[in-house]
């Protein structure tokens, strides 16, 4: 079984909230977590049985009721528990009274969102980070900030390199012994999320036409967000597809990451990207496997992107740095693939390079933004297919990839 990052937080949260809940992708490992944690005289339920679900739907506050030190399973089934549970948490605010689960982003729902407001501490769980399958302590962010990136000792390149990016971080995939098998189950996973899970949320017009959504989204992971492009695509308005992209959202299977912006700078590209959050996901959905991707290195690049913003999103749960992701593009085309804004303004740039070496214009964005930021610049690092950390300047670094988890 594999230590999660997540484990530490969500101990600490039990010990001073009455009520934590873990969000975060299904089959992430929430599950096996939390039975984990409920070896200490737990309750566990899970919503995911048909009769507990029933049950829970047609009385929440009977439900509740008489349930002390409690796990629920897949909260978003019935999200009406959220209310019966605020009402006995304001009757008893004892730490550590329900862990929650949830596959979908039940804070995003009406009535939900302001119910538990003070009395619960939500955590994110993606899949695993290479980290976590390495079973090591992760300081890629606190380097980073420090200017101290450090050469992997353990460096990933070359063919083992696709490899890991192909193999993402369900740990279900990862425990399949061939290719074809991984990408049986991610194509069953889509589906999985795309039938059940979605209708879960909210009524979606054409489900049918999702999967076809999906691949196009696919497509365009690592690119700037069209809306308008992504729902011609199923002959749906601008605004039936900016829907749909946040319901895919809420089920954790993309990310739009926000745009980095200073009122300095008025030639800021203000649109947001898009990112799956599972490489082994996006590479299934895009039909790529390690022969496609070695025979056309050009497919790699797009993946190698999205697959290093999720490695940057789970080190933040590892990690006590208080930190916002971001990235950067300006007219002039100067970009940065994830800039870092840690709590006290503090600014980081990371960009993604698919290739084994690097030459001084690859920074030309950490260049920009490191003008936009003047002092609040820590560091730009170029993260490169190689073993090797090379300076390139005053605070500025090519460092090997696989530093996010060596």
């Amino acid at each position: 079984m594999f230590k999660r990052f997540v484990e530490r937080r969500v101990e600490e949260a039990l010990s001073d909230t009455p009520v934590v809940l873990i969000v975060g992708p299904r089959r992430a490992g929430k599950t096996t977590l939390v039975k984990k944690m409920g070896e200490a005289g737990r309750t566990y339920i899970t919503l995911d049985d048909q009769t507990v679900l029933e049950a829970a739907q047609s009385d929440p506050a009977g439900f509740i009721r008489g349930l002390d030190r409690a796990i629920i399973d897949e909260i978003q089934r019935a999200p009406d528990l959220l209310l019966a549970i605020k009402k006995t948490v304001d009757e008893d605010y004892r730490p550590g009274r329900f862990l929650l689960t949830g596959s979908a982003n039940v804070l995003t729902l009406p009535r939900v969102a302001d119910s538990l407001a003070g009395r619960m501490e939500t955590l994110q769980m993606l899949p695993l980070a290479r980290a976590e399958i390495e079973g090591r302590t992760p300081t890629f962010l606190e380097h980073l900030f420090e200017g101290k990136l450090q050469k992997s000792s353990k460096a990933i390149v070359g063919d083992d390199l696709v490899h890991s990016v192909l193999l993402g971080g369900f740990p279900e995939a990862i425990a399949r012994e061939s290719e074809r098998r991984r990408q049986d189950w991610a194509r069953s996973y889509l589906t999985s999320v795309l039938t059940r899970d979605l209708r879960d949320i909210a009524e979606v017009e054409k489900l049918t036409e999702l999967p076809k959504f999906v691949r196009l989204l696919a497509e365009h992971s690592s690119q700037l967000v069209n809306y308008s492009q992504f729902g011609a695509s199923i002959n749906v308005s601008h605004k039936t597809g900016q829907r749909y992209v946040g319901l895919l959202e809420q089920v954790f299977l993309i990310a739009t990451l926000q745009p980095w912006f200073t009122n300095a700078l008025k030639r800021i590209i203000k649109t947001p990207k898009l990112h799956f959050l599972d490489s082994g996901l996006l590479a299934s959905a895009r039909g790529l496997t390690f022969d496609r991707v070695k025979a056309d290195r050009g497919t790699f690049g797009a993946i190698l992107e999205s697959f290093v913003f999720s490695e940057v999103l789970k080190l933040t749960t590892a990690s006590d740095l208080r930190l916002t992701p971001y990235h950067f593009r300006d007219r002039d085309m100067r970009e940065v693939d994830i800039v870092l804004e840690r709590d006290d303004g503090m600014i980081a740039g990371i960009e993604v390079k698919a290739s084994a070496t690097v030459k001084s214009g690859d920074f030309g964005g950490l260049r920009a933004l490191a003008e936009a930021c003047g002092d609040r610049f820590a560091f730009g690092t170029v993260l490169y297919d190689s073993a090797d950390v090379v300076p390139f300047g005053d605070k500025l670094a090519a460092a090997p990839l696989s530093s996010l988890w060596g």
